[in-house]
């Protein structure tokens, strides 16, 4: 009798401690497996949870991303703002009459026809690219038929009012644009935003951000990616006509991060005043305050003249960057820089590849204790993984902040609040090499561990993939929300 209630109480508490598992599956496995080995019933069954990879790094992202200790409480940003149209390039190009031929780029967009091979060329590699209209007038005509075409959405544009946007959603930031902010953008932006009253201009000026999905087909062409082609005649942003406003308005706002973009603006300028025009930035950007923190945001850009300018002359002036791969790798062939004898990456980009070129930059443009450079971190981003680079002793925080910039990734494209694993992917290389000019480190991905982290000669590397969302609502601003939400988790070191 003894025997047999030892052995139905045991069951007894098998069965409840069964119960735990499947009803608490939110208690810490290792309490659950504690509670169930110190009562002698053998070995633990397999906990429930987030057992897909994607919902286990997503876990493990939660618990890595905290807050700074010190934080940004002012942030600066401009100075490039318009609106986005947001429509699906097919259709609009099929509404004007076009037809898919060969693909071509065009460094400079001069008609429709130069608008069709150029989207063709890039959706067929589904790469983003950004692209000038000089016919003020065909632009308008188009702009007029997008802007009032059936599903066509208008949102904030331009890189600084997007990043401008994403540090608002914080309550406890103070947030300055200076940018051309036409009715509709002001109407759009933020209550947190402040737009001071001599950026404001009677007219906005218009981008047209024509999307297509994975998959999406036109004739004979077929995306492999999901992603956007963005064109503009937009003369304001171009000339950067606000950059002395914004300086001019730093005094008073006392920010204690900058931020600034809209260079790339300037390829439809002569290249009389490309020069001209860069010499005022590097003038400008020397009247901020010692110890502000400057983060430049680039963008799609094709004159490697300009490029090159601006590696040499602005990148000594700043602290911080933000780019994506086809911005990387045409930075290292406009400066003559490690591989750069590539003409275009195939597929992903190579992690080890990457990491060689942002080690270049930061060794041959960043600071060093022979060089005045103030450029001290660069955060890269692609679409299945980030990488931020940072010199040794200058930033804090930045495991969390390569984490939660992929996390935004993930929740932006899929326009939820919190990762859903079942709409996301891991599409990161689950091995890789750290670099490839050097014997690099052999790294295999562990979705419970995401962030990887290594060194080389006083510079850090934190790498994490991406969850790319399967279906994206929309991929329009996903790089100025992950360089705003990676700087929002950084801390900078007072110099």
């Amino acid at each position: 009798m003894a025997l047999w209630r030892g052995s139905a109480y045991a069951g007894f508490l098998a069965l409840a401690v069964g119960c735990v598992f499947l009803l608490e599956p939110e208690l810490p496995g290792s309490a659950l497996r504690s509670l169930w080995s110190s009562l002698g019933l053998g070995p633990a069954p397999g906990l429930p949870g987030p057992a897909s990879p994607e919902g286990r790094l997503a876990a493990a992202w939660d618990a890595l991303i905290v807050r700074p200790a010190r934080r940004w409480r002012r942030v600066a940003v401009g100075v490039n703002a318009c609106v986005d149209v947001v429509l699906s390039g097919v259709k609009l190009l099929q509404a004007l009459g076009l037809s898919p031929g060969n693909g071509k780029d065009h460094a400079i967009l001069h008609s429709r026809n130069d608008l069709e091979e150029a989207f063709v060329h890039f959706m067929e590699k589904g790469a983003a690219a950004e692209r000038f209209f000089s016919d003020k007038e065909a632009f308008h005509d188009i702009a007029r038929i997008a802007s009032e075409f059936p599903g066509a959405q208008h949102y904030v544009g331009g890189n600084a009012a997007l990043m401008g946007q994403k540090f608002a959603a914080s309550s406890d930031l103070k947030v300055l644009l200076c940018g051309p902010v036409g009715p509709k953008l002001h109407e759009l932006l933020d209550d947190n935003v402040f737009v001071p009253p001599e950026s404001l201009q009677k007219e906005d000026e218009f981008h047209l951000i024509l999307e297509y999905q994975t998959g999406e087909e036109w004739d004979q062409l077929k995306a492999p990616h999901a992603n956007r082609f963005i064109f503009s005649h937009d003369l304001s942003n171009g000339a950067m006509n606000m950059l002395e406003v914004f300086v001019s308005s730093l005094e008073e706002f006392q920010p204690d991060l900058v931020v600034l973009s809209g260079l790339h603006m300037m390829e439809g300028q002569s290249k009389e005043l490309q020069k001209k025009r860069l010499l005022e930035v590097v003038t400008s950007i020397s009247d901020i305050p010692t110890g502000v923190p400057i983060h430049l945001e680039l963008a799609s850009m094709t004159n490697r003249e300009l490029m090159s300018s601006i590696v040499h002359q602005v990148f000594p002036a700043v602290t911080s960057l933000g780019l994506n791969e086809q911005e990387l790798l045409f930075l290292s062939q406009s400066a003559s820089g490690p591989h750069s004898s590539l003409s275009s990456w195939s597929g992903v980009p190579d992690v080890g590849m990457v990491s060689d070129i942002l080690f270049w930059i930061l060794k041959e443009h960043g600071r060093t204790q022979s060089r005045a450079s103030d450029l001290t971190r660069i955060h890269f981003h692609t679409l299945v993984y980030h990488i931020l680079a940072t010199v040794d002793g200058h930033w804090d925080n930045q495991l969390a902040a390569v984490a939660a910039g992929a996390r935004v990734a993930g929740t932006q494209a899929c326009a939820t609040e919190t990762i859903d694993a079942s709409r996301v992917s891991l599409q990161a290389p689950r091995e890789f090499t750290t670099s490839h000019s050097e014997a690099g480190s052999r790294i295999i991905l562990d979705p419970n561990e995401p962030v990887v982290e290594w060194h080389r000669e006083g510079i850090s590397f934190h790498f994490t993939p991406v969850l790319v969302c399967k279906d994206p609502v929309r991929t329009v601003g996903l790089g100025d929300a992950i360089s705003a939400e990676g700087l929002f988790y950084s801390e900078a070191y007072p110099h």
